[in-house]
């Protein structure tokens, strides 16, 4: 393969690989209750955000919501607790829990190292989605959280 040929291939690679990033990021909503949610298709990946957990400190214990519950926008979910506090977690959509992330159980501070990767608490089939145009972008949560 020419050299030119590599460049082009791995310029397309690139473009792909930030074209992923960035519709994953749009993918992304948040709540004024410090809350994310990724979606994909009917499905949402759900916890707090890095500004939440920054704010909480070291959380130390996780109570996770019972898969096959079904919850209501803005019914708690959970709870987490760190050194300086307790906080629910409420639902950010309507749906149902599908699957929980269990690893918090026994690591919490998951959830302050990174909490849109291995941090997150729940993954709710949607009910309403819908609900989803209420949430804040990106762009619209920063501005919150520096406002707050």
């Amino acid at each position: 393969m020419s050299l030119i040929a590599r460049r082009v291939s791995l310029n397309a690679v690139r473009s792909v690989r930030t074209q992923a990033f960035r519709r994953n990021l749009a993918s992304i909503k948040y709540t004024t209750d410090h809350e994310y949610v990724k979606t994909e298709g009917d499905v949402a990946t759900v916890g707090v955000t890095q500004f939440a957990a920054d704010a909480l400190g070291d959380i130390v214990y996780v109570e996770l919501p019972e898969v096959g519950s079904t919850l209501d926008q803005k019914e708690s979910m959970g709870v987490v607790e760190s050194v300086k506090a307790a906080s629910d977690v409420y639902m950010p959509l309507t749906g149902e829990i599908v699957e929980v992330n269990n690893e918090l159980t026994e690591n919490p501070a998951l959830i302050n190292g990174s909490p849109l990767e291995n941090g997150w608490m729940a993954k709710i089939k949607l009910s309403k989605p819908a609900e989803l145009d209420e949430m804040m972008d990106e762009a619209a949560y920063k501005e919150f959280c520096d406002n707050a």
